[in-house]
């Protein structure tokens, strides 16, 4: 795996083979930083819009890609501050708290034609938005996408174990939520 991904980054790296590592690459990580993307902004366009911006932060910063970490991780940690600087300009714009646009962003996903989860997932995302950024940040990628802490230490620049405390402190604060909403 190690050396596909280091093949691959040397033909991104490369003038004479970027455009195509660059499709390449789309297909293999578009689907799943955009549902990293989804799970951070819930708005389907919002999260094309983003996901487009991130690609295009990769293609004009590869070179500049050390191999410090993972492929992967540096894409997912572009991702998740386009995500979170989309939120915050979103919240100044509307001249209201980051706390008051996570409830409305909640309250439209009801009516969001991309979401297809029921009453449940809907009482879930209302938990989950009443965590902080961070916990939101650390309960999504163990619970939805199912990174291990190694890859979240690598993508978010934290100690594993914090991470550990974080999803805990989360998931408990979520199914009290559940039991008393």
């Amino acid at each position: 795996m190690q050396n596909s991904e280091d093949l691959l980054i040397r033909q991104l790296q490369s003038d004479d083979s970027s455009q195509e590592a660059f499709r390449e690459l789309m297909g293999l990580y578009k689907q799943r930083l955009y549902w990293h993307i989804r799970n951070i902004v819930k708005d389907h366009e919002d999260t094309d819009d983003i996901l487009q911006n991130t690609f295009i932060k990769i293609f004009r910063n590869i070179k500049q890609f050390k191999g410090d970490s993972k492929l992967y991780s540096w894409m997912y940690r572009i991702a998740t501050n386009e995500s979170i600087t989309f939120l915050n300009k979103k919240s100044r714009e509307q001249k209201i708290t980051s706390e008051e646009l996570n409830d409305q962003i909640i309250d439209n996903l009801e009516s969001d034609v991309y979401f297809d989860g029921d009453e449940i997932q809907l009482k879930l995302q209302r938990a989950i938005a009443t965590l902080p950024d961070k916990q939101q940040q650390v309960f999504n990628m163990k619970y939805f996408e199912e990174l291990k802490y190694r890859e979240m230490s690598e993508i978010l620049n934290t100690s594993e174990g914090a991470l550990k405390a974080s999803y805990h402190i989360a998931a408990k604060k979520i199914e009290e939520y559940l039991k008393t909403n």
